[in-house]
């Protein structure tokens, strides 16, 4: 019994029900001024909803009167814009229009039913009814009076069910609303990602750069030694606070645009970094850097930045060579350096795969792993 009930204890009922039979308040006044003509509101939706901001208040008041308080109902809240969208929100007017004549009807004489069927319980013949009186004088009227109440609330409750799932297939996003919300939730996750991947490779470069720098010192014990890795230190994490107020400043403002971040013009200051840090660079950089694609040479640096930053990590103070060659139509990069056991395998590692994932969304690829003795990052990006 409190399951059956439960559907009049919901505000969600309700709401729907004003839904419904905000409708009929146009078709009571058009009742004052022409009864004869009850279809006419009907025709004169058709030009109302292929206006394009009627969709819009629609969706609207069937996200707040059908489905408050659900954060996606699947309603539509654009201004139609292709006229499959328009016919749509025409039929929908149409339906709401006629369910809630249907439910204006209904939650008007039902109630009288009920309430005559009671009173001819108690012997009272009614006259306004047509059959009634017939069954008043058989004495078990009584018994029928929940029928009508039954009947009001499936009308109630159904009802609102129905309008409810009609208003999702005819108000709810087209096609082209869908694959526009899907390619924004894309760029979202992407933008996520690479926001993800710049702080692990700029905080995780500053970082392993210090650990380095502190223990060589420590094993050191020269004073001049201390003071150059110090300063190495200081200069890294005053690197790495620049990058992390970049890309918090990016969370806070999303149009903020993107030309501040390092490029490939910036790579001495990686190579010195790693230098500092007691690896010996060998750098060859050949063709025309400065003019690489500002997203290509963003991305290069990155991957430049946490290749440096695995030899580093993993090998420590050994021989690198890096080779940068810009031609024509491509960009290579290669960081290599003597295959350590340290050094974790290929397919591991959310730098690692964050290289990879780097060059995959320019359209290149990079390989990471041993290679010919070596430790080798590899990748190739397309410069159009």
């Amino acid at each position: 019994m409190g399951r059956f009930l439960r559907p009049l204890l919901r505000g969600t009922t309700y709401t729907r029900l004003l839904h419904l039979w905000v409708p009929v308040l146009v078709v009571s006044v058009w009742m004052y001024i022409d009864p004869r003509r009850p279809w006419v509101p009907l025709l004169l939706l058709i030009p109302v909803g292929l206006i394009p901001a009627v969709r819009r208040g629609e969706g609207v008041q069937a996200h707040l009167l059908l489905t408050p308080g659900e954060p996606d109902a699947g309603f539509s809240v654009a201004p139609a814009t292709a006229w499959r969208d328009r016919l749509r929100t025409v039929l929908w007017l149409e339906v709401r229009m006629a369910l809630g004549a249907v439910v204006a009807v209904g939650c008007v004489w039902l109630p009288i039913l009920a309430f005559e069927l009671a009173a001819t319980a108690w012997g009272r013949v009614p006259d306004d009814i047509p059959g009634l009186a017939g069954v008043a004088s058989k004495g078990w009227s009584a018994l029928l009076v929940p029928l009508p109440l039954l009947a009001l609330y499936g009308l109630v409750v159904g009802l609102g069910e129905l309008v409810t799932v009609l208003a999702r297939r005819l108000l709810g996003p087209s096609a082209a609303e869908r694959l526009a919300a899907l390619e924004e939730r894309t760029e979202q996750l992407l933008e996520r990602n690479r926001i993800a991947r710049e702080l692990h490779d700029s905080i995780g470069h500053a970082l392993t750069v210090a650990v380095v720098q502190a223990g060589a010192a420590r094993a050191a014990g020269d004073p001049a030694f201390t003071d150059r890795a110090l300063d190495a230190i200081e200069e890294t994490g005053r690197a790495a606070l620049e990058d992390l107020e970049r890309v918090l400043g990016i969370l806070r403002e999303s149009e903020q645009p993107v030309s501040t971040r390092p490029t490939l013009t910036h790579a001495d200051r990686l190579l010195e970094s790693a230098r500092a840090s007691g690896a010996k660079v060998d750098a060859e950089l050949s063709g025309p850097v400065d003019a690489v694609p500002g997203p290509v040479s963003r991305e290069g640096y990155r991957i430049l930045q946490e290749a440096l930053t695995n030899v580093l990590r993993h090998a420590g103070s050994v021989p690198v060579r890096v080779r940068i060659d810009v031609a024509d139509d491509s960009l290579a990069l290669e960081v290599r350096n003597p295959l350590t056991a340290d050094i974790r395998g290929p397919g591991r590692g959310s730098g690692l795969r964050g290289i990879r994932e780097r060059a995959a969304l320019l359209g290149g690829h990079a390989h990471t792993g041993p290679h010919e003795g070596d430790w080798q990052v590899r990748a190739e990006l397309p410069l159009r």
